[in-house]
């Protein structure tokens, strides 16, 4: 079965080195690599796992910019950043919500580290550099002005939402993570569908 598998891995790896460029296929080595020892090492480690995990969500932007060819447009790493800080409020937010689950596979996540609430307020000032980061496309004339709207509205969510998964009252508090993976999506869809019919 391992051989199999590493031949599947062989097969894409060529594929990628061929069809699109030398650089991309750097990036999905990178890319595997990093999955390979979370699996292997991190993925109790807490807060590094968090971040290896993060770190491979936003990656996929730095893939795609290889892949049209524009591998340093500095709004593909910004949303590469924005991505994986999204990620990461995401992955520290819902430990929080898993404490038992954590506990007993011996994870050593902020949450058991620090206590649910503390590593939701970290969670809470992640989102939070987020919004204020949001700014800077339109603010440095990275972004047209036409794309504030979808980007407003997944900072709308996130803010709310982040204010929930803060209320201790709240029983169901994993449901505004996925608002937040919502609201990016819908984002990045939105400005998909303005790029288009510009």
């Amino acid at each position: 079965m391992f051989e199999i598998v590493m031949g599947i891995d062989d097969f894409l790896i060529q594929l990628v080195k061929y069809w699109i460029s030398l650089e991309a296929l750097l990036v999905v080595i990178l890319v595997w690599i990093v999955g390979f020892l979370y699996n292997w090492r991190f993925k109790k480690a807490g807060f590094i796992g968090n971040l290896m995990v993060s770190f491979s969500v936003g990656m996929t932007f730095v893939f795609g910019g290889i892949a049209v060819g524009k591998p340093f447009e500095i709004i593909v790493w910004f949303f590469a950043i924005i991505t994986m800080l999204i990620n990461l409020g995401e992955e520290i937010a819902a430990d929080a919500m898993d404490i038992e689950g954590d506990r007993q596979i011996g994870s050593r996540s902020l949450t058991l580290v620090l206590g649910r609430e503390n590593a939701l307020k970290i969670s809470e000032a992640t989102f939070l550099l987020v919004i204020v980061a949001s700014s800077l496309p339109f603010l440095l004339g990275w972004l047209e002005w036409i794309y504030l709207f979808p980007i407003l509205l997944m900072d709308v969510v996130i803010l709310y939402s982040t204010s929930k998964l803060l209320d201790s009252r709240i029983v169901n508090r994993r449901i505004y993570i996925r608002w937040i993976y919502l609201s990016g999506l819908v984002a990045f869809l939105i400005i998909i569908i303005i790029r288009m019919v510009r």
